[in-house]
């Protein structure tokens, strides 16, 4: 089952109701409650008594857009034949079969993390030049 990447805010969002928190203006979790507050019935609310209202807050969630990569399809052109066979290896072994090729198709984005390890795998099979993804968008990282 391919990814979901919300391009809005989840109705089943969890949200937190510290307003005074110093985070608060910069907090998905946070931004997230006045929204959901006015089109939900029920809210996913996170205890209250867990959250530290400062930067060391385990529930934080920075709303600045992540930067997603989506497909690679390029890159085997820039391979031998056994290099491919083992850089595809490498990710599915790491993605599983039919998670690599969607996103070797681009139907699922790679988040920051996935796409380092595409990179690592590139390097490994001793890819060295810079090779870019097919598309790259700037998404909010809801959940990743």
């Amino acid at each position: 089952m391919p990814k979901k990447t919300y391009r809005a805010l989840p109705t089943d969002y969890l949200v937190c109701q510290h307003t005074d928190c110093p985070m608060a203006a910069t907090c998905l979790h946070q931004i997230a409650y006045p929204k959901l507050l006015k089109s939900e019935t029920y809210l996913r609310l996170i205890n209250p008594k867990k959250c530290s209202k400062n930067r060391k807050c385990p529930f934080y969630r920075d709303s600045k857009p992540v930067t997603y990569a989506f497909g690679f399809t390029n890159f085997q052109k820039k391979m031998f034949p056994g290099q491919y066979q083992t850089f595809m290896c490498t990710l599915i072994g790491k993605f599983g079969r039919n998670a690599y090729f969607e996103r070797r198709r681009g139907e699922s984005p790679l988040s920051p993390k996935e796409q380092e390890i595409v990179l690592a795998a590139l390097r490994k099979v001793g890819i060295t030049e810079k090779i870019p993804f097919d598309k790259y968008d700037d998404i909010i990282n809801w959940y990743d």
